[in-house]
């Protein structure tokens, strides 16, 4: 892996970490803003729990070394959720600010996870 390679790597999953963290606190905490996002996105508010738990847990299965099928999850969730946030602004009109963010970490979830280094992927399977 190149230099080069290795610091878009580190510089896209810090951010997307941060991004994964701090999106998690709010929903975790359930700020009022947040929930009333939700209810006009149509969904409960306890799944604001549920999306923060596994961001949190997410982000600790890319930023710890080793167990590439569960950091391979973890980028899955991660294009997941914010994939389902894109849609679900789009479903309700909503304006271009809304998109940002999650198109922004998807972003990030893509960059991290193609510059990630050979020690954070799966291992080839021949059948």
């Amino acid at each position: 892996m190149t230099k080069r390679n290795k610091i878009i790597y580190w510089i896209a999953t810090i951010w997307l970490a941060l991004g994964m963290v701090s999106t998690g606190v709010v929903q975790l905490l359930q700020v009022k803003e947040e929930v009333a996002l939700f209810t006009r996105l149509g969904y409960p508010a306890y799944l604001l729990t549920i999306l923060a738990i596994w961001k949190f847990l997410g982000v600790v299965a890319v930023l710890i070394p080793k167990f590439p099928l569960l950091k391979e999850w973890a980028y899955a969730g991660f294009f997941f959720a914010m994939s389902g946030a894109v849609f679900s602004h789009l479903a309700v009109s909503d304006g271009a600010v809304e998109y940002f963010g999650p198109v922004l970490l998807i972003v990030l979830t893509v960059v991290s996870w193609y510059f990630r280094p050979a020690s954070r992927k799966l291992a080839s399977v021949n059948l």
